[in-house]
């Protein structure tokens, strides 16, 4: 039987992402783990914010960008999550460029990154969730196999809470919308 645990329950695992904005005419990152995709088409992508610097870039700039480290960013990610740009000038951490949306930081470094445009800001009881349509993506050939990202080549990371670990991506277990086919009859009884 499963033993019941506190409800501030958290997805196993959440991706790591730098998110970017500009603040005072300069870039500014932090380190964020509640992200997802939320729509196709628009192709939307949602962020949950505590109070942050990085919120009054999104609002002023209507933009945001997504930057997803490899594990050797590591460090540099962490540090932006640990140190507010209240207080301390991140602008210099990167090597940064900007595409369509210059509202938009985009980090170099990073194998892949993610201009998106504000579609829509949520105040909830504690955080802000953000919505922006990818406007641009972006990927290092390096890290790409086939012409697309590959997750190996990117060695992504995680987060796990409440016991505040990262975490790298393991191996392939399966092919998404294909595994399960084969229990249709099986199922459907």
């Amino acid at each position: 039987m499963k033993q019941r645990i506190d409800n501030n329950a958290f997805p196993y695992p959440m991706p790591i992402v730098l998110v970017g904005s500009i603040v005072n005419g300069k870039p500014n990152f932090m380190a964020a783990a509640w992200v997802s995709r939320v729509n196709i088409q628009p192709p939307l992508i949602a962020i949950a914010l505590g109070t942050h610097l990085t919120n009054q870039g999104i609002h002023a700039g209507k933009a945001f960008s997504i930057n997803i480290p490899g594990v050797s960013l590591m460090g540099k990610t962490d540090y932006c999550g640990l140190f507010s740009g209240v207080k301390i000038d991140k602008s210099s951490i990167f090597n940064v460029h900007y595409g369509e949306l210059k509202n938009a930081p985009l980090i170099e470094e990073c194998p892949v990154t993610m201009a998106c445009r504000l579609f829509q800001a949520v105040q909830l009881p504690d955080h802000e969730l953000f919505v922006g349509e990818i406007v641009e993506a972006y990927c290092d050939p390096a890290y790409m196999s086939d012409g697309k990202p590959d997750i190996k080549k990117i060695k992504p990371f995680t987060l796990t809470m409440p016991d505040n670990h990262y975490w790298t991506v393991g191996d392939a277990v399966g092919k998404a919308w294909s595994v399960g086919a084969g229990l249709r009859k099986t199922l459907q009884k």
